[in-house]
């Protein structure tokens, strides 16, 4: 297998490494990396300058955009094939329930999806994130399963991993997406300058964290594996919307 692999947090990440090690182990791997932390960059594509590819020590690619960036970058120009999947991640914290919507680690998977190849996102969940080999081991289950037993049509799969050693997981669960309270305040500051200043605030804890979620998953130990999918048409309010302009 040919894989593509990718993040959000750059490619001096440990949770990147750590990934790459694990993964090149049973497939052949490139890495195509954001050159600094790009966390929260969710699906943009960087449209208004060009980007540039260059090369670490290490081996890995970096790109000075986007996760998206780097993904979009990497299959449609810079390889002369097409990866057998696109492996984004370990990002270092969770990407449950709404944060899916601004995760640089799903978007790359994301880009992955949209351009017909098989997509997987990573990530470990945890204060501490000590634990990188555990995430590495379940991707580099999956991409195995994969392998053994490929599908019909690309999945694309957010997968999350407890911050613990891997004989102490509880099992996997496929599961739905769960659900965050509102967002906290953002946090007003001032810079050196005297000037006033914001920062985003925390996420909301768990409002939906039921038995199925993502977060109830995580709570028990066990790793999250949620298909996602990208159409985002209210089918439900279809017809209160038609109604609601007097459309027939």
């Amino acid at each position: 297998m040919r894989l593509l692999i990718s993040n959000d947090d750059g490619y001096f990440a440990p949770g990147l490494a750590c990934l790459a090690e694990h993964l090149s182990r049973v497939a052949d791997v490139v890495v195509v990396a954001p050159e600094r932390d790009r966390s929260g960059a969710s699906n943009s594509l960087t449209l208004d300058r060009p980007l540039k590819l260059r090369r670490a020590a290490s081996g890995f690619y970096y790109v000075n955009g986007t996760p998206t960036d780097c993904v979009h970058l990497a299959v449609t120009g810079m390889l002369d094939y097409q990866p057998d999947m696109v492996i984004s991640g370990i990002n270092a914290g969770a990407n449950m329930g709404d944060d899916t919507i601004y995760s640089g680690t799903v978007a790359a998977a994301t880009e992955g999806f949209l351009l017909g190849i098989p997509s997987l996102a990573v990530s470990l969940v945890g204060k501490e994130l000590r634990h990188y080999e555990t995430a590495a081991r379940v991707a580099s289950e999956l991409v195995q399963r994969f392998a053994a037993q490929q599908t019909r049509q690309p999945w694309l799969l957010n997968v999350n991993v407890p911050d613990v050693p891997y004989d102490e997981l509880q099992g996997r669960e496929v599961t739905r997406l769960g659900k965050r309270h509102k967002a906290e305040p953002v946090i007003k500051a001032l810079n050196p300058s005297g000037e006033t200043v914001y920062w985003v605030g925390p996420a909301g804890r768990a409002q939906d964290a039921g038995e199925g979620t993502d977060f109830n998953a995580l709570l028990q130990q066990r790793v999250s594996v949620t298909p996602l999918q990208i159409d985002l048409t209210q089918f439900a309010q279809m017809a209160a919307v038609k109604d609601w302009m007097g459309q027939p």
